[in-house]
Parts: structure tokens; sequence; C-alpha cells
């Protein structure tokens, strides 16, 4: 790693620390750009990543999608391009190194907006790709990164500057060995961004059953050529995917409310609760009710 990308993320340390002073997720001033703090490593999380950039400073972090894993430290960041139902651990930190990292979310008209500006070549025809990756990271970018954070020292500037800086960022992860994946996501005609509208229909409505006609129709696809490319995208099948939205709103209801099992289950779009107790538990690893005891012990 180069003296410069040290000194750029030395700087980015020392913001981090000054508003993550908490473990946990900290929003900022900033509304797409948060950062986290954690003092352990932990155990596997699930969640649903939105379309972003995440880049660690200090530590390490895993992330899953479905079999496939991706990690990534200082040397790297991760890009998810559309959301995705992942399960992430951070694998590096102590109390007195903790993992610090940032994420900034984003838009496809942000992506749109930075195709329509510069002169990139976009294919139409490129295959599908994965929807997340991981790319090493370079002084260009990481400096666009720092002048982002740098805005939360100067709130007057946030309204005007956050839009260009983050415009550069977007830039750059485009001009990287991975941004191709981001022209597909938001040219109208490939296949990925055919597949996008299947994904968000799925993930407005995931409480309600889909038959694969239907989410073919919607993509403009065969039957075939959906499941091909929707598991290209994503890795996994639209049901998988389905799924796995289903039941962490299921995990998320029963931490937060005083509901039980079944009620959760026919609220989340379960029709049989014994089905949803046997996939909660391949999925978390233990039944509904064990598995919230444990968490909120």
């Amino acid at each position: 790693m180069s003296d410069i990308i040290t000194k750029q993320q030395n700087e980015l340390t020392q913001i981090i620390e000054l508003y993550a002073k908490k473990d946990g997720v900290h929003p900022t001033d900033i509304q797409s750009l948060f950062f986290l703090r954690d003092s352990n490593a932990s155990i596997r999380k699930h969640g649903v990543y939105k379309p972003s950039l995440c880049i660690v400073v200090q530590g390490a972090k895993e992330v899953w999608l479905a079999q496939e894993r991706f990690r990534y430290s200082p040397a790297d960041y991760l890009v998810a391009s559309v959301h995705l139902p992942v399960s992430a651990q951070i694998t590096e930190a102590t109390p007195n190194v903790p993992y610090l990292g940032l994420r900034l979310e984003f838009s496809t008209s942000q992506i749109l907006e930075v195709l329509h500006d510069s002169k990139f070549r976009v294919n139409k025809k490129d295959n599908p790709k994965r929807a997340m990756f991981v790319s090493q990271l370079d002084s260009s970018l990481l400096d666009a990164v720092l002048r982002l954070a740098r805005l939360l020292n100067k709130p007057e500037d946030i309204p005007m500057l956050t839009p260009l800086v983050t415009k550069e960022i977007l830039y750059r992860v485009l001009q990287g060995q991975h941004g191709t994946v981001l022209e597909q996501m938001v040219m109208e005609g490939s296949s990925t961004y055919q597949i996008k509208d299947v994904i968000e229909q799925i993930t407005n409505n995931y409480v309600r059953s889909f038959r694969i006609e239907e989410l073919a129709e919607i993509a403009n696809m065969s039957v075939s050529s959906l499941h091909r490319h929707f598991k290209e995208v994503t890795a996994m099948t639209p049901i998988q995917y389905q799924k796995q939205l289903r039941l962490q709103e299921a995990r998320r209801l029963l931490l937060t409310e005083s509901a039980d099992a079944t009620d959760v289950a026919f609220r989340v779009g379960y029709e049989s609760p014994s089905q949803f107790s046997r996939e909660y538990s391949r999925m978390f690893g233990f039944p509904p009710k064990q598995d919230i005891k444990r968490l909120r012990a």
C-alpha cells in the first residue's frame, strides 16, 4: 500500500472516529453517507445491501451473497449495484483497534448522470455480471471519498458540494476494473437492467406470491432466460431471493415486536407456519423462538 493511500486512510480514520464514538451504524449530515464502528469480531449478521460503495479503513469484513464470499479490507472496496440480501461478518476488530468503515449509497439516476456527462461507451449486449464485487482501492477514489467526509466539518458546504464529489466518486468506480457492472445496471435494454426491474418488483412486494411467468414478463424474457440471468446477477433464484427477504423481515419483526412466530409467518407471506419454521431454522441455524431468545441475550 502506498504512502499516499496510508496517509489518506489515516485521515479518514480520524474523521470516522470523530463521528462514530460508539459501536453501530452512524448516519451523518450527508444523507447518503454512513459510518460504521465495531469493537469486536462478530457473528454473521443478515441484512439487505442497498446500491452502495463500502470501504473499510480499519479491520476487515466478509460478506456472503448466497454461497459466494467477498472479503475486503483497507486495500479494497466493495460495491453492491442492486438491492441484495446478504449475511456479513466483521473478522478483524478489537476494542483497541476497532473495525471502522463507511457506506455511501447511490441511485440509478446518479450513475446515469455520470455516464451521460462522460465518454464511457456502454455495450448493452454484455452478459449480465454479478451485482456485487470487490476491487482494489486506489488513491484517486480514496481522495474523493476523503473530500466527501471532510464536508462534515463544513456543514454549509454539504448541499452544494455533496452531489459534485459523489459524482466524482461514482466516476472513479466506473473507471475501475468492474465498472461495467454499474453501467449495465442503468442501461435500458441490457439484461441486467431487465433483471433490476424484477428485483425491484420482488423487493417492493415480497409478501405476495409471484408466478415465474409474471416475473419473466416483467423482464421481457423467457422463463429459462430469467432464471439464468437472475442467478448471474444475484447468485440466487427469484424464489430464493424472495425467501431471504421474507425471513430477514420476519426476524426483524420477532426482535422488535411482541408477536409470535405464527403471526409473523403470515405477515411476511407464508401460508404454512411449519414451512416458515423449517426455512427459518435452515437460514439462521435455530427455530424462531430459540433464535430470538439467543439474540436478545
